[in-house]
């Protein structure tokens, strides 16, 4: 796989295209085709052709099939990166990212691991470099994955028989520490993302998040920016469903909606409000988000960040919400 900063776009685009191909053609505005030739004479321009739609629903289905893959509590990834500062920095960056999109992380390798005993001065104070750095991914990353260390060959890896000797080290693993899942997004040689299938374990709470895309999406666009609000809401977040629910009500009707980004700092989080979907940017990641139907009627009152958790408070709409008789 690329770097983990393009590997997370390329796990979007499923859900990109998808969305796209809804807002291209929306499958809402499909005439029956009897009423074509009297709608284009009306609207003045010609209806799209019937096989359009045919082609835009077989590509949704395709693409939904490769999305339910990717989003599959099933799926994880092994990142892989060298123990040292810059990638230390990069798994830092990247935990927010890999949350952000929902992606679980099953074990980070830790490569090209350097002798604790070696009687080398410069050989020692690069393991107890590593060793700083291990420990830290260990502490980070408890407790839904595991930490591996691969021994340093002395070499890059040559042939069939190193690359077996490399896998029988990883295999002896099972032993490793658990962590959390979120690496980073910083183009490192030694930092590789693998996609796995074969594990089971859940998916992080906050991004897992069918997104459903409305085609009408209004022209007002309301921006909450977490670098003017000092204001923070908290709560725990629900079980990782394709819908999970905004989060609990206070005494005046507000609704909270909580997302867990680890790692996320205030002043490089932004949201934007757009019709029924929430743009988020954190860092150098970016994702549209599906509002949960119930807060698809509300309006945004502001947004904090506490503990590693984002929360987005709504108020009801009174012109969208009914009323009670």
């Amino acid at each position: 796989m690329p770097p983990l900063r393009e590997t997370l776009a390329l796990l979007a685009l499923p859900e990109q295209l998808r969305r796209y191909l809804r807002r291209l053609l929306p499958a809402e505005r499909q005439a029956a085709r009897a009423l074509r030739p009297m709608l284009a004479q009306l609207a003045g321009v010609p209806m799209p052709a019937q096989w359009l739609y045919e082609t835009t629903a077989r590509w949704d289905t395709e693409l939904a099939g490769v999305q339910s893959v990717i989003e599959s509590e099933n799926t994880t990834l092994t990142l892989v990166a060298e123990p040292g500062p810059a990638a230390a920095d990069a798994l830092r960056t990247a935990r927010t990212g890999l949350s952000l999109f929902g992606h679980r992380v099953d074990m980070v390798v830790a490569n090209r691991c350097v002798p604790q005993d070696s009687a080398d001065p410069w050989a020692a104070s690069v393991a107890a470099q590593q060793e700083a750095c291990r420990r830290e991914w260990v502490d980070t990353w408890m407790p839904a994955g595991s930490v591996c260390l691969l021994p340093h060959l002395g070499r890059d890896p040559r042939g069939p028989d190193d690359l077996t000797r490399l896998q029988k080290e990883a295999d002896r693993c099972s032993f490793a520490h658990e962590f959390t899942a979120d690496p980073a997004a910083h183009e490192l040689d030694g930092l590789i993302v693998a996609l796995r299938g074969d594990r089971e374990g859940r998916r992080p709470d906050p991004g897992r998040i069918e997104n459903v895309y409305e085609e009408s999406v209004r022209r007002d666009a309301s921006v909450a920016s977490l670098a003017d609000t000092d204001n923070h809401w908290h709560g725990r977040n629900g079980k990782s469903r394709k819908e999970p629910p905004p989060g609990p009500a206070s005494d005046d009707g507000t609704l909270i909606w909580h997302l867990d980004l680890p790692g996320a700092v205030k002043e490089q989080l932004t949201l934007v409000r757009r019709g029924d979907e929430l743009l988020i940017t954190v860092g150098p990641f970016r994702r549209i988000l599906s509002l949960p139907s119930a807060l698809r009627r509300c309006t945004v009152a502001g947004a904090g960040l506490k503990d590693g958790t984002l929360s987005v408070r709504f108020t009801p709409d009174p012109a969208l919400w009914p009323r009670a008789r």
